[in-house]
This record gives C-alpha cells, structure tokens and sequence, in this order.
C-alpha cells in the first residue's frame, strides 16, 4: 500500500526516523554509561517497546498500571509504573501484575507505601520503590534535599517495600527559554536529585537509583555523574514541543497526522479534516513555529485553531492549495495525539510496511 492509499485522518510513523531516533539515544545513555528505561506512554505500543529494548533499553517505564498489563502481556517483564497507585482495586491488579513481570514503582507519600507493603508482605517480598522529589515541576514530590530525604526514610521504613531509589521529572524544562536554561534545568535536576540521595546516605539509606531525564533534558542529565537512569520518552517521535526547544527538527520528527484539505472558504482560509479529535487540544501556540501544528514542507501554511473534526489555517503570501490535497502534520503534543488512534501506519518511502496497534491507547486505570 502506498502512502496515497490510506484514508485520512490517519496516523503515520516514518519508519526511518523512528529507529535513527531510537538508536541516538540508546547511544546517549550507552556512552553516558547510565541506563535507559524509556517512557512508552508516547507511543503507547508494544511494538515499539520492543524496539527500544533490543535497541539497549534496560526496561521500560509506563504512566499507568493498565499500560503496564498491555507491555506485560507482550512479553515485556521489566516496568516501573511511574504513578502512585491508590486503592484496593489497583493493588489487587498490582498483586497480579508481580506474580509474572518486575515492577518498580514511584511513589511520594507513606500512606500510598504503606498499600503498596500491604501487596509484598501478601507476596512475601518486598516491592522496590522509588520516591519522588519535586525538582521544580511542583507537580509529585516533596522539595529537594532534607524534605525529601525525610521522606524517604519514612518510607524505608514500612514493611513490604523497599527503597531502591530517587526519581524526578523535570517536565519544567519545556517552559525553558533558550538552550543555555534549558542545561541549567536538566543539571540542576540531576544534581538536586543527587543532593537529596547524599542525605539519605548520611542517614544510613542507601540508594542505588538516580533516575531522571525528559526528553529535553535526558542527554545534559544522562552525563552528571551519580545519575544511573533516564526516562525520556516523546525522542521516538518528537514533536512541535521539541522543535520549539531546539531538540527537534522538521526532519526527526517521525509522527504525522496525514489529513485531507476539505474546504476553501477563503482565498485565505482552509480546512482540514482532522481536529481536536485527531491531534488533541494540548500544547499551545508558540515561535518559531505558530498554529496548532506544523505542516511538513510547507512552511506557507500555518494551522490557526482547531474544533472537533475540523483543522481550520490560511495561506501565507502566495501560497496555492486545493481541495483533496493531503498534508502531513506534525502535532504540537504528539503522545497525546497518539492516544486518540487504534493503530499507527509504519512508512518508509511513502511505502505502508505493517501497521503498528497502538495497544496500550485508553488504558487510563
């Protein structure tokens, strides 16, 4: 099939760039000699995840516990579930989960370890966790150094559980300037980290995991010495997000919506078949890329809003389009455009090889 073939709004992955992007940062965590355990909730495919690991990946990382039973059913065994999960229902499903793969989990407050060492003292073995520190996101986590210290050792402190580590995400970094704060970001959030593992050492817990590193942050943090993990996960695919950091470019961006040019209102004005529905509402406008996407090789066409099933732009200077062209559109926030599609199209040279489930899609529980 060609890329011609396939009916739009679709989702395609230039296959090419996938696996250079996959391979670039196997080789930053490979010659930073610090392990990479990819986020999949980007991608959301088992398919992927596989890719990752055979190209390196110690494991993986997932957002969600119903994530985490789609890459365990493929076959994938070693997972931190980076999101603390809280009541009965999931830690049944938790009881589950580690009777055939290895999680970790990540986690900020005693009260949610202590339902966690309720699941090991059942199992009758500990379930490794990590705590979280707030490195400057003020999302999850306690303040860096002796409130999170504090934390840790309260934690270490329930039975079923055990420390084995600090996890942050810096996720502030997208909100970065220039390049030089975006450094000073992903130095300062692996040496926070660091900071915070020194006072739980002086107090006799050791730690054995520093793991850190967005996407914009992965490759700065990955090289501060002490740091043994990074998680990023939006480098499969890259978006406008990154481009707009300086991270990516219009060429290792691998995701695309395909969407077909419906209506033209306006010798200014055009409309698209794909909307919120098909790229998410996230992420918002921005230089040096405006709009509500970026339309690939075709700088003269700029996306400015978007309703349910309608992309609606307009032309720049002299622009020409007709109705039934199809562009390829780069999405502001592609991880959550991704999870508004089944499956994914694998392309390369405009050639369909093989669709790619997007398994792990809805899977918000």
């Amino acid at each position: 099939m060609d890329l011609d073939d396939l009916d739009t709004p679709s989702l395609v992955i230039d296959l090419d760039t996938l696996e250079r992007n996959i391979g670039e940062m196997a080789a930053v965590a490979r010659e930073a000699g610090v392990r990479l355990r990819p986020h999949t909730k980007t991608h959301k495919s088992p398919e992927i995840a596989r890719m990752q690991v055979d190209a390196g990946a110690t494991g993986i990382t997932v957002a969600k516990l119903g994530e985490a039973e789609v890459m365990a059913d493929a076959g994938l065994d070693d997972l931190l579930i980076a999101f603390p999960l809280v009541g009965e229902r999931k830690l049944g499903r938790l009881r589950e989960l580690l009777e055939r793969a290895q999680v970790r989990l990540s986690l900020d407050d005693v009260e949610v370890a202590e339902g966690v060492g309720r699941v090991g003292k059942e199992l009758g073995r500990d379930v490794p966790v990590l705590v979280e520190v707030d490195t400057g996101l003020h999302r999850m986590g306690r303040e860096a150094g002796d409130p999170s210290a504090r934390l840790a050792l309260d934690i270490a402190g329930v039975p079923g559980v055990e420390v084995v580590g600090l996890l942050t995400h810096a996720g502030h970094a997208y909100r970065a300037g220039d390049p030089g704060e975006l450094r000073t970001i992903a130095t300062r959030e692996a040496m926070d980290v660091l900071d915070t593992a020194e006072r739980c050492e002086h107090e006799g817990l050791p730690i054995r995991e520093i793991s850190v590193g967005s996407t914009p942050t992965a490759g700065v943090a990955a090289a501060v010495d002490g740091v043994t993990e990074i998680r990023p996960g939006t480098y499969v695919f890259n978006d406008v997000q990154q481009m707009r950091l300086g991270i990516a470019t219009e060429e290792t961006c691998a995701a695309t919506v395909l969407a077909t040019v419906v209506a033209r209102p306006t010798a200014e004005r055009f409309l698209i078949d794909g909307g919120t529905k098909s790229f998410s509402s996230d992420g918002g406008d921005g230089p040096p890329f405006p709009g509500r996407g970026v339309v690939v090789g075709r700088p003269d066409l700029v996306l400015d809003f978007m309703s349910e099933e309608h992309g609606v732009g307009h032309l720049v200077g002299d622009a020409e389009l007709r109705i039934g062209e199809r562009l390829q559109v780069i999405p502001l926030h592609v991880c959550s455009t991704v999870n508004l599609f089944d499956a994914a199209f694998g392309v390369r040279d405009r050639v369909v090889e093989r669709e790619i489930a997007i398994a792990a899609r809805g899977k918000v529980q």
